[in-house]
Parts: C-alpha cells; sequence; structure tokens
C-alpha cells in the first residue's frame, strides 16, 4: 500500500460500488401495472374515474407535458417479513407515488447534469409483514426537473419509458455501513488538494485495512469493518474550526423551462419526498422561500398542506423569504416590491403565526439599492443570496457584511461560500465553504444550502447521511443542519464587525433580461399601472360612500401580478408555454382592473357606470399636477388641466404647436418650450430648449440602431461586451408625413392653432421587420414624443435608439424603485466596464450644471449612456429557450425631455409620471369639476421630491393607506392635504403595522422625510 498511493486510492473507491450493491439486495417484479390515456396534469381525484389499460415495461409514453396514471398492485413475499419494502419506479420523468389517496413522494430519473436528482424508491413499508397485498399509483408527468430535454440547454424531447417498476427491500445496516465509508473515502481524496497530510496518511492506512477486513458480499466481516471505521470518527476538530450550517432547500422555480402549471406538481413532488425524510430524520430542516407555493398546496392538495404545516411547527419546515414569490429584483415597481413582501409576510404570519427574517432570494439577476430599506420596513433584518459570485468582472468581496441602502437602510447579508443554491452536500463541497469563505478574520460560520434546485428535487438522503457524518470530523467544517433563523443568529453574535456595501448589487451577467420578451414587460408596466389606478379610485369611491372596496379581486389581481413578477419569467428567460400564460394573465389584469377603475370614477362623482351623461371630464390618478393634451375615450383631444389625485376639467390654452417643412425636407415642429427640427430620414436633427437657448443635442438623434446579438451563454439572459463592436444603423425612412390635430371649431376651448402636432415615418428595419412610428409635439409640452409600432421578425438582433446630447457628465442617473442611482459614463475601471448595460425604470438623465436631458420610457428598461450618447434598448431576439420570444407586433413609446437646470428643478420624475400614466375620464353632466383627492406640499415652492405615489384601502381595516417616497434625496417637512376628512393618522411599515401618530392640524398632515425615504401613513 504505501508504495502504491494510486493502486490504493482506486482500490478504496472501488469498494464503495461493491458495498452500494448490498443496500437493495432483492428485487421482485409487481404483479400489474395499469395506465391511464394521456391527460392534461388529471388531478387524483379525476383519475379515479378514468379508463385503464394493461403496461408493460419498455412501453413508452408522451406526449411532452401529458400526464398518465397508473394503477400498481403488488404481494409481498412472505420470506421478506420484517423488512423494510420500497417501490422502485424509472419512467425517465418526474413521477409521484401516491398511497391511499395520498402523496406520498416524488420520484424522477435524470440524465446529464441533473444525473444526481434522480430518485427511483420510495418506502411502501417500514416492516413487511410478508405476504400482504399493496396497491398504489404513480402520477407520471411527461417532463423531466428541467422540462422537455434533460438541461437548460438541451429541450429536444427524450422519449418517457417505463424502464422500471418493481418492489425492492432496504437493508439499512448495508445503508449505514455504506455511509460510513463513503464520506471517510471521500474525504481521503482530499489529500490531492489540501488535506492535512498526517490525517490523510492514517485514513489511507486504515480505509485499506478496512478493504483487506471487509467483504460487502460476507456479511460475517462487517463487524470487524465497522470497528476500523468507528476509530476513524473519533478523530474530531480542535476548538478553532469553521462552523456550518445546512439546510436542505429545492429552490423550485415558479416557472421557467416548464409553465406555472407544472411547478405547482413539482411543489408536490418536492415536499412530499422531503417530508418523508424529515420522518426519518429528526434533525433535518428543510426550507421554502415563496409563500405562493405554500398558498398553492393549500388550495390543491390539503392533505399535504396540512402534513407541511405539522413540520413549520416542528421547526423541519421552514418558510423563509417574506416574499410572495422569489422576484426580479431590478423590473417591478416600487409599490410591486411592496406587495411581493406584504403578501407574502401576510400569509406566513395568517399560516404559520410569524413573519419571516430574511429575504431569500439566491438567484436573482440583480439587488436594488432600495431592497434593504424595503426589507426593514416588511420586518426583515437579513439577506441571502448567492448570485454575484456568478459575475464576470468583480466577483464579490466579501460572503458576510451590512448592506446598507440607498436611504441608509441596515441589513445583514450573507453569500454561502459554496457560491450554489443546488450544494450536494458532498466532502469536496462542505471543505469548499470554509476554504472559500471570504470573512474568516471576521467570523467562522457560513450557510450551505442542499438540494437539487431550479427544477425541484430538492436533498437526496444522501446528502443528509453526508451531513450528519461530518458534525465533528477532522479535516471538515464542523457542520449542524439549523433553521435560518438559529444560523443567522449566530452569524449576528460571531460577525460584528462587518463591512458594509452601499447601494445597488449590481450583477454583471444577464444583461438581456432588461430587454427579452418585450410584450411581457410591457403587460407587467400597464398591470402594474391598471392596479394603481382602480385602487385609488376604488378606495375614494369606498370612503365617500359610494361603493364596496373590490378587496378580494384586487387580491386576485395583485397576486397574479406578482407571480408574473418572478426572476425567470418578467425577464424573458421562460419557455413559450409560460409566456402564453403570463400574456393570458396580463391581460386578465389589465381587463378587470379597468373595469374596476370604470366603477370607481363613477362612485366618485356620484353616479353609476350606466347613468346617461354627454361630458368627459379629466381624472388624475398621480400625484403631480397636469397641464397637457389629452386624448378622449371618442379620440378627439382636449387641453385640460387637473390637480393631484383629482378631477380637473378642458380648459384653454395660450400655447399651439406651429409646423414648418424645412428646406432640407422633414419638419420643424415649435412650441413655447421647444423646437425640434426632424429629418425625412426619421432622425432628430435638433431639438433646442427655448427659455435656455440650449440645444440638446451633439449629433443626430433618435438614431435607430442593429446589434448583432450572439451571446457565449444564456441566449435569452446576456447581452455580451462584443455586441457593442457590431453597431450598424438602420435605413432611412422611406415615408414621412405631418398632420395637426386641434379642437373643433366652436368648441368652447378652441383657439387658432394646433395643440398637438404629428410626423408619422415608416421604414423597414433588419431583414424582415418594419417600423411606424409617429413623433409629436404637443401645445404646452416639455418633451417630444415618439410613440412606435413594430412588426419584429429578426433573430439574434438587438434594437436600441441612440441620442447624443450636448451634455458633458462623468455619471448618468437612472430612475429605479422608489429612487435613483446614478452610474458612470465612462470605463475607467473594471466596475464602470462591468455596467455596459444597465436597468432603469422611467426615466435616465444626463445631467450638467445648469441643464440636461432626460430620455423617458413608458415600457423599457434596458438603458446605456456612453460618454454623451443615450441610448435606449428596444428589441431583442434570442432563440432558446423560447423560439418565438419577440416575433410580432410591438407598441412601445419614449420620449426626450431637455431641461434647463438640473433634473431635480425640472421635474423630470413628475414628467416620467405623466408620460406612463395617461388621463383617464369619466363621464357626467357638467364639465366644472375641480377637486383634489390627495396632494402633498413642500415648504419649498416648487418642489417635486416627496413622491405621493399609493392610495388604497387598509389591509385590516377601512381606513386609507397613503404611500410616499423622497425621490431626490433630500430631507424636510411637507404638507399631505386631502378633500376627504382625516381626523387622525399614523405612520405605518408595508405591513401596515405601528403606532407612531402623525401631527394633523385642520385635516392636514406633517410627514417629516428624509433622503430616499419610503414613508406609509394610514388616516381615519
Amino acid at each position: 500500500m504505501l508504495a502504491h498511493h494510486g493502486y490504493t486510492r482506486q482500490r478504496i473507491q472501488k469498494l464503495a460500488e461493491r458495498l452500494w450493491a448490498q443496500v437493495y439486495p432483492q428485487t421482485r417484479p409487481v404483479d400489474a401495472i395499469l395506465v391511464s390515456p394521456p391527460g392534461d396534469r388529471v388531478p387524483y381525484d379525476q383519475a379515479q374515474s378514468l379508463e385503464y389499460a394493461p403496461a408493460k415495461l419498455g412501453q413508452e409514453f408522451g406526449p411532452l407535458w401529458a400526464t398518465h396514471w397508473f394503477r400498481i398492485s403488488a404481494t409481498v413475499p412472505k420470506e421478506w417479513v420484517g423488512k423494510r419494502v420500497d417501490l422502485r419506479w424509472d419512467s425517465r420523468s418526474e413521477a409521484t407515488l401516491w398511497v391511499a389517496g395520498k402523496t406520498l413522494q416524488g420520484l424522477n430519473s435524470e440524465s446529464g447534469w441533473g444525473k444526481g436528482a434522480t430518485r427511483r424508491e420510495a418506502t411502501l413499508l417500514k416492516r413487511a409483514a410478508g405476504g400482504e397485498r399493496i396497491d398504489c399509483q404513480v402520477e407520471m408527468a411527461c417532463n423531466r426537473l428541467f422540462g422537455g430535454g434533460g438541461s437548460d440547454h438541451d429541450q429536444s424531447t427524450p422519449p418517457f419509458i417505463l424502464d422500471q417498476c418493481s418492489l425492492v427491500v432496504f437493508d439499512p445496516e448495508a445503508w449505514e455501513l455504506y455511509f460510513d465509508y463513503h464520506v471517510l473515502v471521500d474525504l481521503e481524496n482530499e489529500q490531492t488538494k489540501d488535506l492535512d497530510k498526517t490525517w490523510g496518511g492514517e485514513l489511507m492506512y486504515e480505509l485499506n485495512r478496512f478493504a483487506n477486513t471487509c467483504q460487502p458480499e460476507d456479511r460475517s466481516t462487517w463487524p470487524a469493518g465497522r470497528e476500523i471505521l468507528k476509530k476513524l470518527y473519533t478523530r474530531t476538530n480542535g476548538t478553532v474550526v469553521h462552523e456550518l450550517s445546512a439546510i436542505g432547500h429545492a429552490h423550485i422555480d415558479t416557472a421557467w423551462l416548464w409553465p406555472i402549471g407544472e411547478t405547482w406538481r413539482k411543489c408536490m413532488r418536492t415536499f412530499s419526498s422531503a417530508l418523508a425524510y424529515m420522518d426519518e430524520y429528526g434533525d433535518y430542516r428543510f426550507s421554502c422561500s415563496q409563500a405562493a407555493q405554500f398558498e398553492a398546496m393549500k388550495r390543491m392538495n390539503p392533505d399535504l398542506y396540512a402534513r407541511m404545516k405539522a413540520k413549520v411547527a416542528a421547526k423541519q419546515f421552514i418558510p423563509v423569504g417574506g416574499s410572495w414569490v422569489e422576484p426580479d429584483c431590478n423590473l417591478p415597481s416600487g409599490e410591486a416590491l411592496a406587495r411581493q413582501f406584504l403578501y407574502g409576510q401576510r400569509f406566513f404570519k395568517q399560516e404559520f403565526g410569524a413573519i419571516c427574517r430574511e429575504f431569500w432570494n439566491p438567484d436573482v439577476f440583480g439587488y436594488n439599492g432600495q431592497l434593504p430599506q424595503l426589507m426593514r420596513l416588511s420586518g426583515i433584518t437579513r439577506f441571502l443570496t448567492q448570485k454575484l459570485s456568478w459575475n464576470y468582472f468583480n466577483k464579490p468581496k466579501h460572503h458576510t457584511f451590512t448592506w446598507q441602502g440607498i436611504d441608509g437602510s441596515e441589513v445583514l447579508a450573507h453569500f454561502p461560500p459554496a457560491d450554489t443554491y443546488n450544494a450536494e452536500a458532498t466532502v469536496s463541497q462542505l471543505r469548499d465553504n470554509a476554504r472559500n469563505y471570504k470573512d474568516n478574520d471576521r467570523s467562522r460560520h457560513s450557510l450551505m444550502l442542499f438540494g437539487y434546485g431550479d427544477g425541484g428535487g430538492g436533498p437526496q438522503r444522501r446528502m443528509i447521511e453526508v451531513l450528519r457524518r461530518a458534525q465533528d470530523l477532522q479535516g471538515l467544517p464542523r457542520t449542524q443542519m439549523r433553521t435560518s433563523d438559529e444560523f443567522f443568529e449566530l452569524l449576528e453574535r460571531d460577525c460584528t464587525d462587518r463591512p458594509v456595501m452601499v447601494g445597488e448589487l449590481y450583477f454583471e451577467f444577464h444583461r438581456g433580461t432588461y430587454t427579452s420578451q418585450a410584450a411581457t414587460k410591457r403587460g407587467n408596466r400597464l398591470g402594474e399601472l391598471a392596479l394603481h389606478d382602480a385602487e385609488f379610485l376604488s378606495a375614494v369611491a369606498a370612503r365617500l360612500g359610494r361603493g364596496a372596496y373590490p378587496t378580494a379581486e384586487l387580491d386576485r389581481l395583485w397576486k397574479l401580478l406578482l407571480v408574473n413578477q418572478f426572476h425567470d419569467i418578467l425577464p424573458g428567460s421562460s419557455i413559450t408555454l409560460v409566456y402564453e400564460d403570463t400574456h393570458r394573465d396580463h391581460a386578465d389584469i389589465q381587463a378587470s382592473a379597468a373595469l374596476m377603475r370604470e366603477v370607481g370614477i363613477a362612485g366618485v362623482m356620484g353616479h353609476s357606470v350606466s347613468d346617461p351623461a354627454h361630458l368627459f371630464v379629466p381624472v388624475n390618478t398621480i400625484g403631480f399636477d397636469r397641464h397637457e393634451v389629452a386624448v378622449k375615450p371618442d379620440g378627439s383631444i382636449a387641453y385640460v388641466e387637473a390637480p393631484s389625485y383629482g378631477l380637473g376639467k378642458a380648459t384653454r390654452c395660450e400655447d399651439h404647436v406651429a409646423v414648418t417643412k424645412l428646406p432640407a425636407g422633414g419638419y420643424r415642429l415649435e412650441n413655447v418650450h421647444l423646437r425640434a427640427d426632424l429629418g425625412s430620414d426619421g432622425t432628430l436633427r435638433s431639438l433646442v430648449e427655448k427659455s435656455s437657448g440650449r440645444e440638446a443635442l451633439s449629433g443626430p438623434g433618435n438614431v435607430l440602431e442593429l446589434y448583432d446579438d450572439h451571446p457565449t451563454s444564456y441566449d435569452a439572459w446576456d447581452v455580451d461586451p462584443f455586441h457593442l463592436e457590431t453597431r450598424r444603423a438602420c435605413p432611412p425612412a422611406t415615408s414621412c408625413t405631418v398632420a395637426e390635430q386641434s379642437i373643433p371649431v366652436g368648441s368652447a376651448h378652441g383657439r387658432e392653432g394646433a395643440l398637438r402636432v404629428q410626423v408619422t415615418f415608416e421604414r423597414a428595419i433588419g431583414k424582415a421587420s418594419r417600423m411606424k412610428q409617429v413623433v409629436s409635439l404637443s401645445a404646452n409640452a416639455r418633451r417630444l414624443d415618439f410613440h412606435t409600432e413594430m412588426d419584429w421578425h429578426e433573430s439574434h438582433t438587438f434594437l436600441k435608439v441612440a441620442f447624443p446630447v450636448n451634455v458633458r457628465a462623468m455619471n448618468a442617473t437612472y430612475e429605479m424603485q422608489f429612487g435613483c442611482v446614478e452610474r458612470p459614463t465612462h470605463v475607467n475601471t473594471p466596475y464602470d466596464l462591468a455596467q455596459y448595460e444597465v436597468p432603469g425604470h422611467r426615466w435616465a438623465d444626463l445631467s450638467e450644471h445648469g441643464f440636461g436631458v432626460a430620455l423617458l420610457s413608458d415600457c423599457k428598461y434596458g438603458f446605456s449612456t456612453a460618454g454623451d450618447t443615450m441610448r435606449l434598448s428596444l428589441l431583442r431576439a434570442p432563440k432558446h429557450p423560447d423560439p418565438q420570444a419577440d416575433m410580432g407586433r410591438h407598441v412601445f413609446s419614449y420620449a426626450l425631455m431637455p431641461h434647463a437646470l438640473g433634473w431635480r428643478e425640472a421635474g423630470v420624475v413628475a414628467e416620467a409620471s405623466r408620460f406612463n400614466a395617461p388621463i383617464r375620464w369619466g363621464k357626467d353632466g357638467k364639465d366644472q369639476h375641480w377637486v383634489s383627492y390627495f396632494a402633498t406640499e413642500d415648504h419649498r415652492a416648487g418642489s417635486h421630491n416627496l413622491v405621493l405615489d399609493t392610495v388604497k384601502k387598509a389591509e385590516d381595516s377601512t381606513a386609507l393607506v397613503v404611500r410616499l417616497y423622497e425621490c431626490h434625496g433630500a430631507r424636510g417637512t411637507a404638507k399631505l392635504r386631502s378633500a376627504l376628512p382625516i381626523t387622525r393618522a399614523r405612520f405605518a411599515d408595508i405591513l401596515e403595522e405601528g403606532t407612531q401618530a402623525a401631527v394633523v392640524h385642520d385635516g392636514v398632515v406633517e410627514i417629516p422625510y428624509t433622503p430616499f425615504q419610503i414613508i406609509t401613513v394610514v388616516l381615519e
């Protein structure tokens, strides 16, 4: 042995295979297998009335996404008395074992990357009597953990073949001996890395002696072998060693390479398997981070959910996260993220008696700088992810740190040093946790999430066995299964001097997710706006006693929207089936919310929707006053004035838009604020802000650009930096026409001149696409609008629009949830270089002292600013995992707003809000409405920095809730006024808890604020 270490290592590793062969020593076929025809996720109750026919091993089933139910009957051999009997099942698919109407365990067979997730056996009898009959059912899903194929990159449909269906005997003594040996063999193999040679040498010597002593096929040799292993397990760690907490985990994507309907069955398979292991291992802990998945189990499988609740009470099944799903954190609005926590925490509190203390989001493509405040306001003080370990240019410097948001809120952040949420709990991974931990100087504690995720499955029994043997074994971190709370409490005590990271945690990967699946992103933005308006109007109508607040319907629609903000749905990285569901959900949200909005408007005005009326009344649903041209429901236009959150009126406009034809072709549009020259090719040749006399452009703007878009991996996810080297301008417009819109002659509010001028361009783009774009300027407008309709049929092509602006600045500012973030316009450092494509919401701005230009968007989220050129990403055309991604018709708008002074003083936030939220209209018999139901004012004249974002009814009372946020980075005191009576007010958190009284004078609420603060006020 001493002269042949390599041979010896191979010998002791080979012996493990012989030991494993003794774990299931006996098998026999079942008596009968019957199968149903294919169906569409047929539930258990309905499966009982299906027709069944004989099935056999080797038979192929399908098609993809179909469900087959199997009835299995078998007789236990009499000689198996006293033994544990398992079912062995392999259909090259996912499956669920049902016994006596109860979900017993998930079964699946995988190959390739997910091979280790295979789970073929499930316990039928813990102790057989011998000779008894067994009847059970298997629900076969014709898909695999990763959808149709074997991985996220392979979505070809493999055959689904019944390879195995038999009874097997499980030998617990062989199982224990195998894992006692297996862990030590893997540990010895660490000598090839950095295991202590003294300890490694003893391991090799003793394991070789075990191989000489113990013959797996001869049980009489097992006791002597166990004594050798027992001696090795007495070698424990010293006093100073890394301490590893482990928790089972499955990270079931709520949709990705499978539709949401299949996700709920993945949950049943995964959760039932976890419950089975909890019964077997009293120290086993398993976490689930999405309230929506718990709620689905409660609705679809009450028996399984009751067992889950019992294990929650026993502190084995651990709810974590506090959110409805694991949402994308770049694209949802601030209010949508607040609702993720509101609905998630309320569910956990109502169902399990406690809220979650950690935000658990390990697989998301970036984390905005308001998350720490949102967490704090939702009762959360801890944060967990590992995704930033994927960063391409700059790996995270810490695994444990304090994350400080843009407002100063702080949470404890931990990145598991295994750099995965799918750890397999191998000896090598256990050692990697200790070896890779970047904060050993401050802490000796870290967390490992073990179990197969994404497609579900969760931990395997072998992982639990390894962890049990790693509790205190020399060469391994001291390991214990713990709950999330138990781990974080240890970390809080152990690591008090933590480094601080401030602001956004930018993810240097998956930048294409800001743009992919554009229709889904537009549907999301429209859904957020529709629910916002429906809540405000319904709340006011209910407070006026003119209608019931539609709580149940709003809850339904919000949860539907939140589910579709899951981090593989909204970013655009799922399969076709997912987006068919999402488009249907978004249409439901918009239509249902629009109906509630109309009922709310009628209630506010004091009549029903069906009452006859002939005058249109403008309704303003945002927290900024409006003086603008708006389109009525009948298609005509009017100039309207409307106060914050109120009813306004059509009125006379003293401005108009002049249009002249340019000598070189194209048109000049001009109003009191702007002068714009449009070339006949569709470009913007000049844009002058008239109060300053400044030209906003440094070159032609509205330049449509195409880029080759072939990322090296993750097609729908990534936009690689080399795409910037392939830029080419689109061909010029082939037609250019102008139209003027005016108030009809004789109108009470008429005036000579156009209220709006539109120039329409049409052009071919790429190989097979066409664009129609209407560029418009309205009377009194401070922005130039570009309304675009696209028929898009490209492949691996990226479309952007570019505006070179006459501004020099080192940083550009981008709107984010409840605030803004500055990012570089240069590439001085690797951190700058990494941000060649960044997320933003309704606006981006480039300003120097005294002047700037803002680029506004109604549904696009990908921005970039290089030097003086601002770009908005419009469309992509990835082919995986959805070959039809982004193909077809698109509608979107963007606008350019030059401004004197800085973006704060110019009211960019207010203008972006107006651009995104059209004037709504009611009908009434009189046109002299003027009422502001909610408005804020600051001691500083003209200040627009405290944004009144949301008005809704309180969750548990008839009080009203308003949510505001400070958007400029300022502090001060504002006043909240309302046309509704306010007798008292209190400040609350996102969960609407809190008792701090607000000062109220004559119905006016005083609101002190600090930079980027999110403020919730409950009004009574």
